[in-house]
């Protein structure tokens, strides 16, 4: 249930803030066409935005004859935790990294890069996986999915917004609605994308330390993925991703992206030397 109400949480807080972008850039007219696309957007990001982040990701679907080591693993852990099997897709990259993505357990999917297959131990590889199933079992997926839906919107209208202040459409009747003119345009255009991923680091912070502790009970062994996890940030500092950054959190580790942007500006994901700890201090009972 607490899933849940987080989910609706973000989904009136994207409304909220896409009505007062549209307030900003059209007065009232723009605030109601902006609730209008705030009520479409909502609805694709509940029904498609596992889709989309597989898609910016560029991974593919792999059946189980091309990639046997990843089906056995999960199937076994499927089998232990009493999850439907999700779908595999392979990201064709040398950099380690891994996410799960969808909307519910049967629509479920994980991806891992071609990095990730090369670097790890089988035992490891169970630990990556079993996160990702532990996001998966916690439901914190979907809430994974609107997050990058939501900042990828707001950064897209936030950069509207400037476009419009500098070429100055329309501000006098923005000023008589009441939208804030030039000056409003142009601070949604910087505050929008920070806004964006503070949300989105407050979504990640606590789920990736639930998606560690449920991994751990289910393979038994948090050692493999601690192993795991200071393998991967080691490598991924050295080998940069083409992330979307509004999709960067969904990963077990931050990715390295290619370039400047405001994803580069916060952290999203919890200190990897703090998890690793957590993960050793587990007792056998807890697990």
């Amino acid at each position: 249930m607490g899933n849940n109400i987080k989910t609706a949480f973000l989904l009136t807080v994207m409304t909220v803030f896409l009505v007062l972008v549209g307030q900003a850039l059209g007065g009232r007219n723009g605030a109601v066409m902006a609730f209008f696309m705030a009520a479409a957007m909502n609805f694709f990001s509940y029904f498609f935005s596992d889709k989309l982040a597989i898609m910016s990701s560029g991974a593919r679907p792999v059946s189980r004859e091309e990639l046997p080591r990843v089906y056995q693993i999960v199937e076994r852990l499927c089998s232990k935790s009493g999850l439907p099997m999700p779908k595999i897709y392979v990201i064709p990259t040398g950099s380690p990294n891994a996410f799960a993505t969808g909307r519910n357990p049967n629509h479920a999917s994980v991806a891992v890069t071609g990095g990730i297959l090369d670097l790890l131990s089988d035992d490891e590889l169970e630990g990556v996986l079993a996160h990702e199933l532990g996001h998966v079992r916690n439901r914190d997926i979907l809430i994974s999915s609107i997050a990058a839906t939501f900042a990828g919107a707001v950064t897209i209208l936030a950069r509207m917004a400037g476009y419009a202040a500098m070429f100055g459409g329309g501000g006098r009747d923005r000023d008589r609605e009441g939208g804030g003119g030039a000056f409003g345009a142009l601070a949604m255009m910087i505050l929008a994308p920070i806004a964006a991923m503070l949300i989105q680091m407050a979504v990640s912070r606590s789920r990736e330390y639930q998606a560690d502790a449920t991994g751990a009970r289910f393979t038994g062994n948090p050692g493999a993925l601690a192993s795991a996890l200071s393998k991967i940030e080691s490598y991924a500092r050295r080998i940069p991703m083409q992330v979307s950054p509004a999709t960067a959190h969904m990963y077990i580790i931050k990715p390295l992206l290619s370039g400047m942007s405001f994803g580069n500006l916060f952290s999203t994901h919890p200190p990897t030397a703090e998890r690793i700890a957590r993960l050793m201090g587990m007792h056998p009972g807890s697990y």
